[in-house]
């Protein structure tokens, strides 16, 4: 069972909020510093969005089976943020924490929401959220932070992620009917709550059935059954910030994004339009 917990009085309902779900696994140390990050984003003129005047930010907090304290800082909050927390009381994988997180949303976001999806070992820069929330107001239904576009750049992270990254992302726009896409592996993604919310209604429990990295990828790939706009917004990695271990495995990762391509191309697309 998933528990749903509230670590704040939850704000009154207004439309315009962005959800900042952050999928965690034992960020103990990572997370302090990214509520603040994300706190003086809050407070900063970036997030007077002129499109929704009555616009927030709410921060959910996916606690995948930690070990460590993350709970425990959820539960506590941050001043200045909305903080919630989404447990599973045993480790999931990504794939779930994303699912859950999303899932948890769309029980109270409006169709007007935005969602974003970004790691939690502030590796993240929180200010291209008002970037990724920009895009979505200029119609888009999914905005991307890209290390692959002009702007972006992944020279931080080890050669090792990022020989996977970059191969991972020349693979699938080969392969994959989704134009436009340079960076498929981000983790860093706004999504309009509608789209989100359409695409459940038909997968359902199926929306995200990886348990890895590979989640990223699937997702787009349903999503693209909604014919949606995306757009790709320049992303610098900061993976010089990052104190915990990763969670990636080389091999195991590799292994996912072929079975995922594979299946893609077997399964046929659903019966009726999204």
């Amino acid at each position: 069972m998933i528990q749903v917990e509230v670590s704040t009085r939850p704000n009154p309902v207004t439309t315009g909020i962005t959800h900042v779900v952050l999928p965690a696994f034992n960020e103990e140390r990572s997370l302090p510093a990214l509520f603040e990050r994300l706190a003086r984003f809050r407070a900063s003129p970036a997030a007077n969005f002129t499109v929704a005047p009555d616009h927030d930010v709410v921060v959910w907090v996916v606690d995948d089976g930690s070990s460590d304290g993350t709970s425990a800082l959820a539960k506590k909050g941050a001043a200045g943020l909305d903080v919630r927390l989404v447990l599973h009381p045993r480790n999931l994988g990504l794939g779930q924490a994303v699912h859950s997180g999303l899932r948890a949303v769309l029980e109270v976001a409006h169709d007007d929401d935005v969602i974003v999806v970004m790691d939690a070992d502030d590796t993240h820069d929180v200010s291209l959220i008002h970037s990724l929330r920009q895009g979505i107001a200029a119609g888009a239904d999914v905005a991307i932070a890209s290390r692959f576009v002009s702007g972006g750049s992944d020279l931080t992270a080890p050669p090792f992620r990022r020989l996977l990254s970059r191969g991972a992302s020349t693979i699938f726009r080969v392969a994959l009917p989704l134009d436009g896409i340079r960076d498929f592996t981000s983790g860093y993604r706004a999504y309009r709550v509608s789209l989100l919310r359409r695409a459940l209604g038909h997968y359902g429990e199926r929306l995200i059935e990886e348990s890895g990295f590979a989640c990223m990828v699937e997702l787009l790939l349903k999503l693209r059954y909604c014919n949606p706009e995306i757009v790709e917004t320049p992303l610098v990695l900061r993976y010089d910030r990052k104190v915990t271990p990763s969670k990636l495995r080389l091999r195991r990762t590799l292994v996912q994004y072929l079975v995922l391509l594979l299946r893609d191309r077997l399964t046929p697309p659903p019966f009726r339009g999204l």
